[in-house]
């Protein structure tokens, strides 16, 4: 399994290509193999493409909008293939879904003919999930829904360590369970600072890491994308630092 760096963790320092190219000599300079472009700005993924190749940087997967997997599929698939990324990943089910059972029912549907569109182009459509996928209805979670409503074949889960703490699940559970769905998960710590549930940089939080890494090698994980959406006024290379340090001294699956 390797270790790579959600951009979104550093965002703010990849809006501009003179600003993307320094945050990715950094995240090099730490020693991360591999990124997930995610929350970058209007740069043309040629760019991006070029960057990453400079630094031997390989982009896994990215979070793409949603709108465009539904309605510009075929331009999507084109652009990871530049990238040389076989992942394409939604950040969060859009607002509109989040309706109980009819919700998921009818993100199924809006997103089942681009999923089916990209297993077909050897890529996979990746669903990031955040707590309230845990939210149940008629008996099942939403995650559950999807699980069900998607084939494996058609869509993957980039399941999330924190949000599935959050959300009243164990992440290890979860990564067992969806064992060949889970290429990529996303790593962040959770910590309790001042009686508030606090993201934080792996190893330095309460999760069961050991537990965890181990079910990441029993699913079969590929990618562990390290993530920290707040970093809390710290600097945000240095919480990834942080989390690559900790993985490399014995966090490793």
């Amino acid at each position: 399994m390797e270790i790579g760096a959600q951009l979104y963790t550093v965002r703010e320092f990849t809006q501009t290509e003179h600003d993307f190219r320094e945050t990715i000599k950094k995240v090099a300079d730490i020693g991360y193999p591999c990124v997930q472009i995610s929350g970058a700005g209007q740069i043309s993924v040629n760019v991006f493409a070029e960057i990453c190749s400079q630094f031997y940087i390989k982009p896994v997967i990215t979070h793409t909008s949603p709108a465009r997997i539904i309605n510009e599929t075929d331009d999507v698939i084109s652009e990871h293939r530049v990238l040389g990324a076989n992942y394409i990943g939604v950040g969060s089910m859009p607002g509109e879904y989040i309706n109980g059972t009819e919700g998921v029912k009818k993100f199924i549907e809006d997103f089942s003919p681009a999923a089916e569109k990209i297993a077909k182009a050897d890529m996979m459509f990746m669903y990031h999930n955040h707590a309230f996928e845990f939210e149940k209805f008629d008996g099942k979670s939403r995650l559950e829904q999807l699980i069900e409503g998607f084939s494996p074949a058609n869509m993957g889960f980039t399941l999330d360590t924190y949000w599935v703490q959050a959300g009243g699940g164990d992440p290890a559970y979860w990564i067992e369970k969806l064992a060949g769905r889970v290429d990529v998960i996303h790593v962040k710590d959770m910590s309790f600072v001042q009686n508030t549930q606090r993201m934080s940089e792996i190893g330095e939080g309460n999760l069961n890491w050991p537990k965890i890494l181990d079910a990441c090698k029993k699913a079969g994980v590929k990618y562990a994308m390290v993530e920290q959406d707040d970093c809390y006024g710290k600097d945000p290379f240095l919480c990834l630092k942080t989390s690559f340090d900790n993985y490399k001294r014995g966090l490793s699956a």
